[in-house]
């Protein structure tokens, strides 16, 4: 029985093949049901300042948001990356700097951006979303030949269907794929894209929750980004503005001279786990109750942590991941040997096969 069907299967016309392989078993950013969901229905697990890694390369600086770096980050499920474009002192080039170049410099954009191109390549049923905090007011254009250079502008970058939320109707995951621009990118407080109308304002589509919590009791669900949206999240929501809730805490060096704050580790188990003061459960499912829908993004620190995914994945109704790499969950920066190479997606492969096996069972 199992060579008949498969003869069948295999004399049925190369276009009907496809389809019956594309439909039914491709997975979208890690599942099969996420294909038919609007980008904006979706929620998305973020790596707060994505680049800036507390690993060996970076002598374990505390200044470090993330253990692993942003190829890795990916490849284990995350979707939303941050990252803060500066210039380093006497240099014209923009750099990917956490606050200041001089504190921790994870170097140019253009290799960055070049990363993110690799992976998505590698990961052709992906869909990734870039956050650029724009710290030296670089313009449209200036950021736009970064773009150039990494090979993203001409097939990668999404370009909206309009100039806010309001106008704006997003495609599903499965549109964005077969289109192949898979990259959507926001900048805050982008004044100026002309001839870059894939680079988008944040504040015409998104809005934020405080990031500036030092205590887990602080943790909020109001509307603290755009300012003239503050007090007025329902009409933001009605709107059609995405939330992108921060969900990270810092704390103060008191032995630092300048008090600086950094990315709290200590807590971050409970941060980003599903139990106790400040979890990411919990006030996941109180932003959702909030905003009458789930936030679109959860920016977290130290993601592999919690696992922070977890809440993700219940937030999507996602149970049995495809394609996603482990990572361990280990509070603690991985040694020279310990992280994952990168990984592929072998989605269409693995699920072809599996609809072999189906037609053999009938």
């Amino acid at each position: 029985m199992f060579f008949t069907s498969l003869a069948t299967f295999l004399l049925l016309p190369a276009a009907i093949r496809a389809a019956a392989i594309t439909n039914s078993t491709i997975a979208c950013n890690n599942s099969p049901a996420l294909c038919s969901k609007t980008y904006g229905q979706v929620t998305y697990l973020g790596a707060h300042d994505s680049p800036f890694v507390r690993d060996e390369s970076t002598g374990f600086s505390t200044s470090g948001n993330q253990y692993y770096n942003s190829t890795v980050q990916l490849s284990a499920g995350v979707r939303l990356l941050t990252a803060q474009v500066q210039i380093p002192d006497g240099s014209t080039a923009l750099h990917v700097c956490h606050t200041s170049c001089d504190l921790l410099d994870a170097g140019s954009l253009t290799d960055w951006l070049i990363e993110v191109r690799t992976w998505l390549e590698s990961n052709p049923n992906e869909v990734v979303t870039l956050l650029l905090v724009n710290g030296v007011n670089a313009l449209g254009s200036e950021l736009t030949a970064q773009y150039d250079a990494a090979g993203i502008t001409s097939s990668l970058a999404y370009t909206p269907s309009g100039p806010s939320s309001t106008s704006q109707n997003w495609p599903t995951l499965q549109s964005l794929i077969s289109s192949g621009t898979r990259l959507i990118n926001f900048v805050p407080d982008l004044n100026e894209n002309s001839g870059a109308p894939f680079l988008m304002n944040e504040w015409n589509y998104v809005f934020e929750n405080d990031y500036e919590i030092t205590s887990p009791s602080d943790f909020s669900c109001d509307l603290n980004r755009p300012a003239n949206l503050i007090n007025r999240t329902p009409q933001a929501v009605s709107n059609g503005m995405m939330p992108l809730m921060n969900h990270f805490l810092y704390h103060t060096d008191e032995g630092s001279l300048f008090s600086i704050e950094q990315p709290n580790a200590t807590y971050v188990t409970t941060t980003n786990g599903e139990a106790g003061l400040g979890n990411l459960g919990t006030a996941a499912e109180t932003c959702r109750s909030t905003y009458g829908r789930a936030p679109t993004f959860i920016l977290v620190d130290f993601w592999n942590v919690g696992p922070a995914i977890a809440t993700v994945d219940q937030l999507n109704g996602v149970s049995s991941p495809v394609g996603r790499a482990r990572v361990s969950t280990a509070n603690e920066a991985p040694t020279s040997d310990a992280a994952p190479p990168p990984a592929r997606t072998w989605t269409l492969c693995l699920m072809s096969i599996a609809l072999l096996v189906t037609y053999a069972v009938l």
